[in-house]
């Protein structure tokens, strides 16, 4: 008999964690086949982006910003004197007192500036300022309360400073204009600059640069005259391509950080905006007020009624039983035929209540058991990331768990994360009609990340009264966001933020 030939056991390699995953999730096993090649771009693509930034400086939106400078510089001139000198002599003369009335009437007329320009934000070519507009100035009674409320609006005080800022910062785009202008569209048709200014002067009439310009040594006027050659003219042509690119950056730049700092001075004051987190608080107090007596309403018509109807079964029940036991013991001395049958159907009556006493009280249980999760889910005790794990494996569509959470936030926002989490896995399921999801949760210090993607068929919106809503309403009771990413055809991707701590 032939000796029987083991196969040799092989040995799986172990698989570690790397020391940077968290704890729980097993990393996938070190790969030995060679790395997969980057795929290459695709052929021409740095050709349509020098297109396209070629095209940039000639887009609406650049001469929208171009527009905005010339704009902006013409009204930061007059308003830069006015207040300059409005703010230098209302300061002077409030050395006494007949001098108050003048400087609060100048703090008054910045206000109304100010509210000027805010009301121009978000018309083109003004920029859109995203910051609430400020409180109204303080009435107070009297002479002396319009001086005090006038001379101590911060309001005011910020307007001047904007008002005074306008002009550098103008002056800045204006630096970024003259270069796109002189520079870019001078050097790169630099050639027909050369052979107009050179055709000129044979003819006898010289081109003269005026003073005022002739102190810029680029000039393209005065760089043409000393060059004598018109091949070496398409030399500065790159220059000029080049100037094209950069030189609306510096527009840009400038009109970016006028409305920066319009939304910054011309909005509401730090007082208003911790009056405006008081009042988000108190929404969130009032909100697990509303939670509370919901609670309580449900319990009340719903597991309350359900245990009523339960003990007034019960008790008719043992009312039958009752009967049954006293109409056997009188049938024991009486005739066997009808009292046998009477004790035979209050049994019956007596089981079947029972019965439907023993479904009333688990429905009852169910209910109680959904009231106590929608307060605080038990599973979380365990974490969020056990919890979220839980959630995908009873939704509907096959979804995978990212989490990387090395600490743990608060218990409160661990619940908003987890009903968040919930709500959006019950609409993949419903709505999108999705094959597969991903549900990701990432904690870095200060911040709880989750988000969930679907390749459903996209078009998500937050609607009036929907559940997306809810969660908004839910998430700025603690300073969260939510963002929606859902073309038609999908794939779509809901991120939720939160803060560590609420």
């Amino acid at each position: 008999m032939a000796p029987a030939v083991m196969a040799p056991a092989v040995m799986a390699p172990a698989v570690t964690a790397p020391s940077g995953a968290p704890a729980g999730i097993m990393a996938p096993a070190p790969s030995t086949a060679p790395r997969a090649r980057r795929r290459p771009r695709p052929r021409g693509s740095f050709k349509r982006a020098l297109r396209r930034a070629m095209r940039e400086p000639f887009t609406r939106h650049a001469w929208q910003q171009v527009f905005y400078v010339i704009l902006s510089l013409l009204v930061a001139i007059p308003l830069f004197v006015f207040t300059a000198v409005a703010t230098t002599v209302g300061l002077a003369a409030s050395v006494s007192f007949a001098g108050l009335p003048l400087l609060a009437a100048v703090l008054r007329a910045f206000r109304r500036l100010g509210a000027i320009f805010r009301r121009l934000a978000g018309r083109p070519p003004w920029p859109k300022i995203e910051e609430p507009p400020p409180p109204p100035p303080r009435a107070r009674p009297g002479i002396a309360g319009w001086l005090r409320s006038s001379l101590t609006d911060p309001v005011s005080w910020r307007a001047c400073g904007y008002l005074l800022l306008k002009l550098p910062i103008a002056l800045i785009g204006l630096i970024g204009v003259i270069y796109m202008v002189a520079w870019g569209v001078g050097y790169s048709l630099f050639p027909l600059w050369w052979q107009l200014i050179h055709q000129l002067a044979v003819h006898g009439d010289p081109v003269q640069v005026p003073g005022w310009a002739a102190w810029w040594p680029p000039n393209p006027v005065l760089v043409a005259t000393e060059i004598h050659s018109f091949a070496l003219s398409f030399a500065l042509i790159p220059a000029g391509l080049s100037t094209l690119l950069w030189a609306p950056l510096i527009v840009s730049g400038a009109n970016e950080l006028d409305r920066r700092l319009a939304a910054r001075l011309l909005g509401p004051p730090l007082t208003q905006r911790v009056r405006d987190l008081e009042q988000t608080r108190a929404s969130a107090v009032d909100d697990s007020a509303a939670r509370l007596r919901r609670i309580e309403r449900d319990l009340h018509d719903g597991a309350q009624a359900q245990m009523v109807a339960v003990a007034m079964k019960l008790g008719l029940a043992r009312e039958k039983l009752g009967g049954a036991v006293t109409g056997t013991a009188e049938g024991a001395e009486g005739a066997e035929g009808a009292p046998g049958r009477t004790v035979e159907a209050d049994l019956a009556r007596a089981l079947e209540l029972i019965d439907a006493a023993h479904r009333s009280a688990k429905e009852a249980i169910i209910e109680l058991r959904d009231l106590a999760r929608g307060i605080h889910p038990p599973v979380l005790d365990h974490g969020l990331g056990t919890a979220l794990e839980t959630l995908a494996a009873r939704s509907g569509v096959p979804v995978e768990v990212i989490a990387d959470l090395p600490e743990r936030p608060s218990a409160a926002i661990e619940t908003i994360a987890y009903f968040c989490a919930a709500e959006l896995l019950a609409n993949v399921a419903k709505h999108s009609g999705a094959r597969h999801a991903t549900l990701e949760a990432v904690h870095v210090p200060g911040l709880l990340r989750l988000r969930v993607t679907d390749d459903g068929r996209g078009g998500i919106k937050v609607e009036p009264r929907g559940g997306l809503a809810g969660l908004v309403e839910r998430l700025r009771t603690v300073d969260g966001t939510l963002e929606i990413s859902s073309p038609r055809g999908g794939p779509s991707a809901v991120t939720i933020e939160l803060p560590s701590r609420a």
